[in-house]
């Protein structure tokens, strides 16, 4: 099966480059800025599915779905990415200092608060945990209500609203197949306040709130030969997330497997949308920082 995999990924990577090449396709509502490959020959590399950006547009921490939490910077030209820098990683553990490995170390989503907190979401054991500057982290109350989320299914999107609340949605549906629910974390235990809109095809895999206080959704399909990805954004009201706007789709293959969003204003005042892509750790793969600029609307 993952030898098929890995013939399909690269057969769709090709087409996407004899087909569609650099420049010939934008998006209605935002535009392509930089697409930098990041390449570190260690077998620990690879695998990252979440991004924060800080303000400045320059440093940056990501987690892979191996509980590597990293750090680094990026060179930029004009405001391009031109280069990546890592400063330092650190392995994740628990508390007491146990390494996080295996089901317990499938980190997928991350989150910066206004306090410089750091949050990872996990799939296979779903739950989120709070993490120090060294790696360290302990885990926030769970909910009966993550005992319905299949393995492999939770929570991949993660992000925290201006008011320092933590919001989770899982990859997998729960009740109908046309919504996914939303979980939140008021900072004592976790409820679950309204769903959102989701395709069939369509899985929720990033999330950030952005600093016009929008919601920011990554989504990604796949079909067997190559990824897709769509970033749509939304207002929040005390009733739930409200008017879908869709800003990115992209076509199959023209992007790697993004997973990590990170949405931030760049000294220009144009909302930026950075995003990092999983490698599955496969040859055929590639990890990619992707970068959008949300065009100005009246």
């Amino acid at each position: 099966m993952r030898k098929r995999l890995a013939v399909a990924i690269a057969a769709a990577l090709f087409l996407s480059y004899q087909w569609f090449p650099s420049g010939a396709w934008e998006p209605k509502r935002a535009r392509l800025e930089a697409v930098a490959e990041w390449r570190i020959s260690e077998s620990w590399f690879g695998g990252f599915s979440g991004i924060e950006v800080a303000e400045d547009g320059q440093s940056f921490v990501a987690i892979s779905d191996r509980s590597w939490l990293v750090r680094g910077n990026f060179k930029r030209t004009d405001g391009e990415i031109t280069g990546i820098i890592l400063d330092e990683r650190h392995a994740l553990h628990t508390t007491p200092g146990e390494r996080l490995r295996n089901e317990f170390g499938d980190s997928e989503g991350l989150a910066v608060d206004g306090r410089n907190r750091t949050f990872v979401s996990f799939e296979a054991e779903d739950r989120v945990m709070q993490i120090n500057d060294s790696g360290h982290g302990r885990e926030l109350p769970v909910s009966k209500a993550f005992d319905a989320m299949p393995r492999n299914g939770a929570f991949e999107a993660l992000a925290v609203a201006p008011d320092g609340d933590l919001f989770a949605i899982p990859e997998s549906p729960l009740g109908r197949a046309n919504q996914a629910l939303v979980f939140q974390f008021d900072g004592r235990k976790w409820t679950q306040p309204f769903p959102i809109s989701r395709h069939k095809k369509f899985r929720p895999v990033g999330a950030d709130f952005g600093p016009d206080g929008r919601f920011y959704l990554l989504e990604r399909a796949f079909n067997g030969f190559g990824f897709r990805s769509r970033v749509r954004r939304f207002d929040v009201t005390p009733n739930g997330f409200a008017n879908e706007t869709e800003l990115i789709r992209t076509f199959f293959g023209m992007h790697d497997n993004l997973e990590g969003l990170s949405v931030w204003r760049d000294p220009e005042g144009h909302i930026r949308l950075t995003m990092i892509s999983d490698d599955n750790y496969r040859f055929v793969q590639r990890t990619e920082i992707v970068e959008y600029i949300v065009f100005k609307t009246p």
